[in-house]
C-alpha cells in the first residue's frame, strides 16, 4: 500500500449483503489498512457490531452521541480519519438520503463531513435500483465525484434475477486498493504554494483582508506532497492546515510579506501555484493606535501584483493561477492567463453554491493555453489532483 497504512471507514447499512463486509474488513486488515466500521441500526439486524469490533480491531459506531466521546464530534473525528470512505452494501435509502443532503443517523452526518473520495457499493431490489428516483439520486451523486460500483446480475435475496447484487468482496477489495494507491508521479519537482488571505493593517485593531480561508491552497499543497514533491507552502490567514508534516511552511502577513517570500523562495522551482487571495490594495499610513473618529477616510495605495511578477521571472516553471469571479466567469480568466504569462488558470464562480471561499467543495473551470475544461461540485482535495493531473498534460 503506497504512502504507509491508509484508513478505510466502511460504512454498513440494512441489508442481506452486510455479512460479506466481515471478509472484506480482514482483507483489508491483512492488506496493512487501519479499518474503522459505521453501522446503521438496521445493519445490526444481520451482523453484530462486536464481529466486526474483533476484525477490525476498532470500535464500531452506530449511536450518533456515546458517553465515550470526549473532545471529538465522534462523526467529524472519523470523516477526518478517512483516506476513502466506502459504503457497503449501500441500500437505496442511504443513497437518497446522501444524495439529497439528509444527515439524520450516524452513518449519514459522518459520509456527508469526509473529505476523503467515496466508494459506494449498492445492494438492492433490480426494480429499485432500476427506478427513476435511485437513478437520479446516483447521476448526483456521481456528479459530486462519488463512484460506484456494482455486482453482476444473479438471484437476489427476494427470489428475483437480476442485477441489485452487491460487488463481489474481491473485486469491491480491488477497487479499494486501487483508489488507495498515491501516484508519485511528482517525485524530484519542487513545488511552491501560495495560500489564504493578507491582512493590511488600518489601526492597531481593524485591518483590510477578505473571505479567503485557505482550504484551497492547503488542499494542493497536501496533494503535491502526496505524490512526492517538495513543497512550500506561503500561507497568509488561514483557517486550515496543511496534513503532511513535510511541508515547509511560511508565515505571512501583509501583501508585501507575501510578495518578498514570494521573490525569495521560486528561484529552482519547477511549479508555482498561486491559491492566495492577497489584498490588492494597501491603507497607505497606518495609525499608530486605535482611530476613534467618528468619520474615517482611507487613502490607499495600490499592492504589488504577485503573479505577474512570478509571470514577468518564472523562466520554465510552471505557473498556475486562480481566478474568483462573479461575473464573466471564462472571460475573465482567460485574460487573467495571457496578462499573467501563466500556464494554467483555475477559475471559480464565487456566487455559485458549494465554489468558492470558505468552502470544502469548488466548481471549478480549467484553462490553459489549448484547452478549457468546466468541472461539477467536488471536494478540494479532489480539485487539487485534478490541477496537478493537469499539469502533468501540459
Amino acid at each position: 500500500m503506497n504512502g504507509g497504512k491508509k484508513t478505510v471507514v466502511i460504512g454498513v447499512t440494512g441489508s442481506i449483503a452486510a455479512y460479506k463486509i466481515c471478509e472484506l474488513t480482514s482483507l483489508l486488515k491483512k492488506a496493512g489498512a487501519d479499518v474503522h466500521i459505521a453501522m446503521t441500526k438496521n445493519a445490526t439486524r444481520f451482523v453484530a457490531p462486536l464481529t466486526f469490533e474483533t476484525l477490525s480491531n476498532n470500535a464500531v459506531t452506530v449511536d450518533e452521541f456515546k458517553e465515550k466521546v470526549a473532545y471529538d464530534v465522534e462523526h467529524i473525528s472519523l470523516a477526518k480519519k478517512a483516506d476513502l470512505f466506502v459504503v457497503a452494501p449501500a441500500t437505496a435509502n442511504f443513497i437518497g438520503k446522501y444524495a439529497n443532503g439528509i444527515a439524520d443517523d450516524f452513518l449519514t452526518t459522518t459520509v456527508m463531513a469526509a473529505l476523503a473520495p467515496v466508494l459506494i457499493a449498492p445492494a438492492m431490489n433490480t426494480a429499485m435500483l432500476d427506478s427513476a428516483a435511485n437513478q437520479s439520486n446516483t447521476a448526483l451523486l456521481e456528479k459530486r465525484g462519488v463512484t460506484f460500483i456494482y455486482g453482476g446480475c444473479g438471484k437476489l435475496a427476494c427470489g428475483d434475477i437480476g442485477r441489485g447484487r452487491m460487488a463481489e468482496v474481491n473485486d469491491l477489495f480491488d477497487k479499494i486498493m486501487s483508489m488507495l494507491e498515491v501516484k508519485r508521479d511528482y517525485e524530484g519537482k519542487k513545488v511552491l504554494v501560495t495560500a489564504g488571505a493578507t491582512v493590511e493593517d488600518i489601526d492597531r485593531v481593524r485591518f483590510i483582508s477578505n473571505y479567503s480561508s485557505g482550504k484551497m491552497g492547503c488542499a494542493v499543497a497536501d496533494a503535491a506532497a502526496a505524490r512526492g514533491a517538495s513543497v512550500t507552502l506561503i500561507a497568509g490567514k488561514i483557517k486550515v492546515a496543511p496534513q503532511n508534516p513535510d511541508i515547509k511552511i511560511i508565515n505571512v502577513k501583509s501583501t508585501i510579506d507575501m510578495f518578498e517570500a514570494v521573490k525569495k523562495e521560486m528561484a529552482g522551482k519547477d511549479i508555482i501555484i498561486k491559491a492566495a487571495a492577497p489584498a490588492d490594495y494597501r491603507v497607505e499610513k497606518q495609525a499608530d493606535n486605535k482611530i476613534k473618529s467618528a468619520d474615517l477616510t482611507l487613502k490607499l495605495a495600490k499592492n504589488p501584483d504577485i503573479a505577474e511578477y512570478i509571470g514577468k521571472h518564472k523562466g520554465k516553471t510552471k505557473l498556475v493561477v486562480f481566478c474568483a469571479e462573479t461575473e464573466n466567469l471564462v472571460e475573465n480568466a482567460k485574460a487573467k492567463l495571457i496578462k499573467k504569462n501563466a500556464d494554467m488558470v483555475v477559475a471559480n464562480d464565487v456566487t455559485k453554491e458549494g465554489a468558492g471561499f470558505e468552502t470544502d467543495t469548488n466548481i471549478v473551470t480549467i484553462i490553459d493555453k489549448n484547452t478549457e475544461t468546466a468541472y461539477d461540485i467536488m471536494s478540494k482535495q479532489a480539485v487539487a489532483n485534478i490541477i496537478l493531473d493537469r499539469l502533468n498534460e501540459i
